[in-house]
């Protein structure tokens, strides 16, 4: 994640051929647009891929569909992933309109 030092995930992607994501995290003030702004502000030939502030989650996520380009176990992992992520959508949707509607 990228906090106090925002800079990081530049500096790695910078020193690496690998795919680096930076986390901006949210911080006393500013609540993280201040990293934001500065992983997404890469110059050219230094990409960095970033997520939401906060968005630690959906940066492993996003680990996990890179390497599972290339490996089917993963895949397969991340898509039973994502489906049990649209079941528990449709639950609580049907939970909410049975309270809403009876």
């Amino acid at each position: 994640g990228a906090g106090g030092a925002a800079h990081l995930p530049g500096m790695v992607a910078s020193a690496t051929p690998l795919p680096v994501i930076g986390v901006p995290v949210p911080l006393k003030y500013l609540d993280g647009m201040d990293s934001l702004l500065s992983i997404v502000q890469m110059p050219a030939g230094v990409p960095v891929a970033t997520v939401s502030i906060g968005g630690a989650r959906n940066a492993g996520l996003l680990a996990v569909r890179i390497l599972g380009a290339s490996d089917p176990v993963l895949q397969q992992r991340m898509s039973a992933f994502q489906a049990s992520l649209e079941a528990m959508v449709l639950d609580k949707d049907a939970a909410l309109r049975t309270t809403l509607l009876g």
